[in-house]
């Protein structure tokens, strides 16, 4: 165990070269190895690049375009000087705590890529592996981060934070509150940092660029994806269009020659939930499903290999968070707790008895939310498993040869759920 956790202390060098240079064509692309020199406790001064890759014996690098404007089948692609994580500073890190990994970056890269789409409200994601574990607008910064957190307490444990307002001293609280890896946002507030760095461990990264962050829905970024034999993938990111209820698709299929209809209209709420799931759906690892509800996650499900099985992973980790959020706010402690101290004789197994009934009893607070899923249902049920659940509505691609299942599915609840379809499909791998 030492051994492991001297892997995970140890800072690696790496043997990347400080300038990368990527040609396509006749066009050439530079970048900049990405260093900072970072003044330790006692005076002295280290530079370094990446603390490691996604594991500890990984060495890795981060780069930053420096020259070179990409044109590429008629795409606007990202230009040299709007980085974001590829050009943080030593004085962006406001904390360092541990030098930060791979990981850490790729979190807020992907926090980002969601809050893109989020910039008209206050607004908080909170990642976990690269994925969402809790993404919500607020009526308040504060109020966002705590509707995220609150969504799935359990993953945010030893999570990264991304925000899209300047962090002020009432969210600086309730993140300190928390154990957490990484807080981003474009700005601290006077006071704020005083009461985040409380967690000496805690990376506090500022990128300045955030307020402009909406700018970044006009660009493509090149993916690389390597490949085992040394081969590449390359291909252009993908661009969210459903930015409006007029983007929405009205859910219509035929089949042997007759017209299948949702018969429900989703009401404004319910619009607002599928743009709301949308946005969140694009930094979701593919297969997956997830339910919101009021600008809030309330279940995600994320990398299953089939529809049906990810619609109830995500019901499932629903009604886990749900139980366990439900514990923290009766008894001030985790449902993992409550079950460990029952089995030690220490507490009523009524009091575990009762969260379970509540738990039931609501649905996991998922009735009246909407489910999203980044593809087609190919067979209804899928769909039918959120029905089961109480969603109201429902967005989805559409384009299946079995649409007209799913629309049925739809139309045979008790009440009747609304759907539509983006026309587009949302999968990242």
């Amino acid at each position: 165990m030492s051994d492991i956790k001297k892997m995970y202390s140890t800072i690696l060098g790496d043997h990347f070269p400080m300038e990368m240079t990527i040609t396509l064509g006749d066009q050439q692309l530079v970048y900049k190895k990405r260093t900072w020199k970072i003044r330790r406790d006692d005076g002295t001064v280290d530079e370094r690049g990446l603390r490691y890759g996604e594991n500890p014996d990984q060495e890795a690098a981060l780069y930053e375009l420096v020259n070179g404007n990409l044109a590429l089948g008629g795409c606007a692609f990202i230009e040299p000087g709007n980085g974001l994580v590829s050009a943080i500073s030593a004085e962006d890190m406001l904390q360092v705590g541990k030098h930060p990994g791979k990981i850490n970056l790729t979190d807020i890269d992907n926090g980002l890529n969601i809050l893109k789409y989020l910039m008209d409200r206050p607004a908080a994601v909170i990642l976990k592996h690269n994925n969402p574990c809790g993404a919500a607008y607020g009526p308040s910064l504060a109020g966002a981060f705590d509707r995220a957190n609150r969504a799935d307490r359990i993953a945010a444990f030893g999570g990264a934070v991304v925000l899209n307002r300047p962090c002020d001293t009432d969210t600086a609280r309730l993140l300190a509150d928390n154990y957490l890896e990484v807080v981003c946002a474009p700005e601290f507030e006077q006071g704020s940092l005083d009461i985040i760095s409380k967690r000496a461990n805690l990376r506090v990264v500022r990128i300045g660029r955030v307020d402009r962050l909406a700018e970044f829905e006009n660009y493509r970024f090149i993916d690389f994806k390597s490949l085992i034999d040394g081969g590449i993938i390359v291909q252009q990111s993908a661009v969210n269009s459903i930015r409006s209820a007029a983007d929405l698709k009205p859910a219509v299929a035929t089949w042997k020659d007759r017209e299948y209809r949702c018969q429900r209209q989703p009401d404004q709420r319910e619009i607002d939930d599928m743009i709301f799931g949308w946005a969140v759906e694009h930094g979701v690892t593919s297969n997956s499903v997830l339910y919101v509800k009021n600008g809030c996650t309330a279940g995600i499900g994320t990398g299953e290999q089939d529809r049906v099985g990810v619609a109830e992973i995500a019901v499932h980790k629903a009604y886990i968070k749900y139980a366990d959020l439900l514990c923290f706010d009766r008894y001030n402690h985790s449902y993992a707790d409550l079950v460990l101290a029952i089995s030690q004789g220490k507490r009523a197994r009524a009091e575990q008895e009762e969260i379970d009934a509540q738990v039931s009893a609501d649905r996991a607070g998922l009735v009246g939310s909407v489910m999203i899923s980044d593809a087609f249902f190919p067979f209804r049920d899928g769909a039918d498993v959120g029905i089961r659940q109480g969603v109201s509505a429902i967005l989805q691609a559409g384009g299946s040869m079995r649409d007209f299942e799913t629309i049925e599915a739809c139309n045979e609840a008790d009440p009747k759920v609304a759907m539509m379809f983006t026309g587009q499909r949302s999968f990242k791998h």
